[in-house]
């Protein structure tokens, strides 16, 4: 298992292999992840406890959902996404193993921009 420091929490990267990527995201209240998509990366989202919001689409067509503990969302290549921490929240997060595969389009701390291997 790793942790990989980041600016809204951290991650706990507890499984990883050539077909799969299991993780834990513990983003602290008030933060926002970037508003992402993945050309490749297929993931799903589960809240294992707090509440966050998040953001599907962009401009006109955005909405937001807000998930608490005990939901799932599966996130396929290309959804426009982010999650934004209502309370401190624990995101479990499965998905193809294709960590590289973000777009950022919007990042509330400086890192847009395309992190493609």
């Amino acid at each position: 298992m790793r942790r990989v420091n980041k600016p809204w929490g951290y991650e706990l990267v507890w499984a990883e292999t050539d077909r799969y990527v299991g993780k834990m995201l513990h983003i602290a209240r008030g933060q926002k992840l970037s508003r992402q998509y993945h050309e490749r990366k297929d993931e799903t989202f589960f809240v294992q406890s707090g509440e966050m919001d998040l953001e599907l689409g962009q401009g006109d067509a955005m909405h937001t959902l807000r998930l608490i503990a005990g939901e799932s969302f599966h996130c396929a290549p290309h959804t426009v996404h982010r999650m934004i921490a209502v309370t401190d929240v624990d995101v479990v997060e499965v998905s193809t193993p294709d960590l590289d595969d973000v777009v950022r389009i919007e990042d509330a701390y400086g890192r847009e921009g395309t992190s493609l291997p």
